[in-house]
């Protein structure tokens, strides 16, 4: 458009023909190629991160799959009528399961307390709770002598009450409940420092006392994240084998799970062994699957 003395309009300013063709420069290029995704200008790239996780896949994959490869089916069903494979799984089932309970009734507000809190000492807490994650089993184990055991620390209290945890039971959910709970400790404190913290101010504006804000705001909105820890813990208690052996001993029907079972067979019947191994995988996946069903999609004000 002209001004009226046929010169060109004043209010119109050089940049503006470059500013209507900027959909067709550079810029517009580079954008069409961001709708292939960030490797589509690197498909080598692309290859090589395709091939590091086959080959962490086939690493992984690799050992279970041949546990099923050598165990035939008729073995597989056999073994559950042995009596000591069928003591050993069921014991660490029912321990486990003990071990979950008491990780998941302490750890809930331990965890809630370290998400939500502030105080000082704080990363040495944090420390100490993530210290039994890299403890060799074998250390765990003579660690819970030392501090339980009949001249342990603990020891005298313990004998006082009337309460025998080496070589016992008890003693293999104790040991359980030490490896395990720092799986559930982490993950807990992550899935509540996730929760959107205007819910629960909310809840606090409503007139929602502390407790019940814990209870029917912050666990539920978290709970797929307290699921998730509660699956690696579980698994962590099943596979279980040092400090179970250093602290509680391996006698059948009373502190031998199904790890140390297989340890045992290992020597005199490898294919039983095999198949022990096999059917602890399909339990161990199962529980892993219902997990994960029954943790539901994330809740609202979370992430």
């Amino acid at each position: 458009m002209t001004a009226a003395g046929g010169g060109e309009d004043p209010a119109r300013s050089p940049a503006e023909p470059a500013t209507e063709k900027r959909g067709k420069g550079p810029l517009r290029g580079r954008s069409l190629a961001g709708r292939g995704g960030p490797l589509a200008k690197a498909p080598w790239f692309s290859a090589l991160l395709t091939l590091a996780l086959a080959v962490a896949l086939a690493f992984l994959v690799l050992p279970v799959i041949a546990i099923f490869v050598n165990t035939s089916p008729a073995r597989l069903v056999s073994s559950l009528g042995d009596a000591q494979a069928r003591e050993a799984l069921l014991l660490s089932l029912r321990t486990s399961a003990i071990a979950l309970a008491i990780i998941v009734l302490l750890g809930t507000p331990a965890a809630y307390l370290l998400a939500l809190r502030r105080f000082p000492g704080k990363a040495l807490v944090m420390t100490l709770v993530e210290l039994p994650l890299v403890l060799p089993p074998a250390v765990a184990g003579i660690g819970l002598l030392a501090a339980l055991g009949p001249h342990g620390i603990l020891g005298g209290a313990l004998a006082s009450a009337h309460v025998r945890l080496v070589l016992q039971t008890a003693g293999v959910v104790v040991a359980l409940t030490f490896v395990a709970s720092p799986f559930y400790l982490r993950q807990a404190q992550a899935a509540f420092e996730a929760v959107d913290r205007t819910y629960l101010d909310a809840a606090r504006a409503l007139g929602a006392r502390e407790l019940a804000v814990f209870l029917r705001v912050a666990i539920p909105t978290a709970r797929p994240g307290l699921t998730a820890g509660l699956a690696l813990a579980w698994g962590r208690a099943l596979g279980e084998f040092g400090a179970t052996l250093m602290f509680a001993g391996s006698f059948q029907g009373v502190t031998q799970t199904a790890p140390l079972a297989i340890y045992d067979q290992f020597a005199s019947d490898f294919p039983a062994a095999l198949a022990l191994s096999a059917v602890l995988v399909i339990v161990s996946a199962a529980l892993l699957v219902t997990v994960k069903l029954t943790a539901g999609p994330p809740a609202a004000g979370a992430g």
